[in-house]
């Protein structure tokens, strides 16, 4: 595919460097800034071009004409729209814009349709729905959801005492009775994909997946808490912040925003009547004390510092029992960040790159099956991918056993006519399945992909 990235800041850079992995993708990103263009064609050896993407000589130097999909990420709204309007009229290639601003939220599906924009993502509003989903499932680090919903990986760690300790993973379903796989654990820098004699051990990060009702069913079993919060404290009051408060607010729960511009404060005040918003600032100890910081059931840092956040979240633990959620803006540190134990850390520009790798792939997927959904797992090590299964697929009618697959693969689920299938050796796939694989390869963009 030709694929024309207009942007090259983080966002930009991580889409490059995914995709341009593929090498079926031709890949050439347009921005104004000349070092970083520079940077990001040396480091992932691809075309880039030095203007604007707004710009119609920019564009059609760039290979606009020959475009199969265009990506607008820059730092401005109007800047992505204008260049996917053009890119449209000058090619007529897919495109991808990232609008960020409230204001145009209202407005998105009159844009799509008037600018013939294929998906619109507004990281703000990404993020919010990934740390809600969180909150309705404190236990759990992080959540992704499969089969609209259906099924879910959910990750946590293994604390000191748990009957998870030692355990292999074949004899989790049979000791707990619960219908659920590992499908990936984190042991210090190192991520596996495990097999049956796999051993767990306290300390590990552990992914499972299961359908809604057995992952609550496992989490009671190893005695960890499963019921959604109840309130939630929020430092900073930014974009983010507003999204998730409404999110919060429709599921029932209560919302304390504190915000330490006051102008900002009444915009809260007037967009979300139901929250209560407190002007101060949050990175005083005796705000947040005098707030009730030790009783609240959930605490989110969100201000525009990520130094901020980590020192926040990392007093927040010190204070509260409570799930604690930290927004990282920047990427360059997520190493250090990590080793924190700073809870569950979201990343914007992650899930933003993430939404857009899904589309791409999906796109460019081949006759066997269809790229549904994909996430990012075991820090970034692996992927989990969900395909549609059609009739000319080379896995179906075919026990997983006898299969002949890469290694580094784990089928993890299989979902037929609304049923969840963890699957054994003997499981067959057939057409109209749904299917989860989880994989350290990169790249696959069809189920045949995981045959060697």
């Amino acid at each position: 595919m030709n694929i024309l990235i207009v942007g090259c800041g983080k966002v930009g850079q991580r889409l490059a460097g995914q995709l341009c992995r593929d090498e079926d993708n031709d890949i050439t990103i347009v921005d104004i800034r000349r070092n970083m263009v520079i940077n990001t064609t040396n480091r992932f050896d691809i075309m880039g071009i030095v203007g604007s993407g707004t710009n119609i000589d920019i564009l059609m130097e760039a290979g606009v004409e020959d475009a199969d999909i265009l990506i607008a990420v820059t730092g401005s709204d109007e800047v992505n729209m204008l260049a996917c309007l053009m890119a449209k009229k000058l090619g007529n290639c897919q495109t991808i814009a990232r609008i960020r601003k409230p204001e145009y939220r209202k407005a998105l599906s009159l844009l799509k349709e008037d600018l013939g924009l294929t998906m619109i993502i507004n990281p703000e509003q990404a993020a919010a729905m990934e740390i809600a989903r969180v909150l309705q499932f404190p236990s759990a680090i992080q959540i992704d959801p499969f089969a609209k919903g259906k099924v879910e990986i959910l990750k946590m760690r293994i604390p000191g005492g748990s009957v998870l300790n030692d355990l292999q993973v074949c004899d989790i379903s049979a000791k707990l009775n619960c219908d659920i796989l590992v499908c990936g654990v984190e042991r210090g820098e190192n991520a596996f994909i495990p097999d049956g004699n796999f051993t767990l051990k306290a300390g590990d990060y552990i992914s499972i997946i299961a359908s809604l009702q057995n992952g609550a069913n496992f989490f009671e079993k190893i005695g960890v808490k499963t019921n959604r919060v109840k309130d939630t404290m929020i430092v900073g009051g930014g974009n983010t912040a507003y999204y998730l408060a409404a999110q919060l607010i429709k599921m029932g729960i209560k919302v304390k925003i504190i915000e330490k511009n006051s102008e900002r404060c009444d915009e809260l005040c007037d967009l979300l009547p139901k929250a209560t918003v407190i002007c101060g600032d949050g990175t005083e100890n005796r705000i947040l004390l005098e707030e009730g910081l030790e009783r609240i059931d959930s605490f989110v840092s969100m201000t525009s510092i990520d130094e901020e956040n980590v020192m926040l979240s990392l007093y927040a633990k010190s204070k509260t029992d409570g799930k604690v959620i930290t927004q990282i803006n920047h990427v360059d540190y997520e190493n250090v960040i990590d080793s924190l134990d700073l809870g569950t850390t979201i990343y914007p520009k992650d899930i933003t790159a993430e939404y857009i790798l899904k589309f791409v792939r999906a796109k460019n997927n081949s006759i066997g099956s269809n790229i549904e959904t994909i996430h990012l797992i075991l820090d970034g090590k692996a992927e989990a991918l969900e395909f549609r299964i059609k009739e000319n697929s080379p896995v179906i009618n075919i026990s997983l056993d006898s299969l002949s697959l890469k290694s580094n693969i784990l089928i993890a689920c299989i979902i037929r006519g609304g049923k969840i299938i963890i699957p054994k050796g003997q499981d067959m796939i057939i057409p109209g399945d749904t299917v989860i694989v989880v994989t350290s390869h990169e790249g696959f963009e069809d189920i045949s992909d995981i045959l060697k």
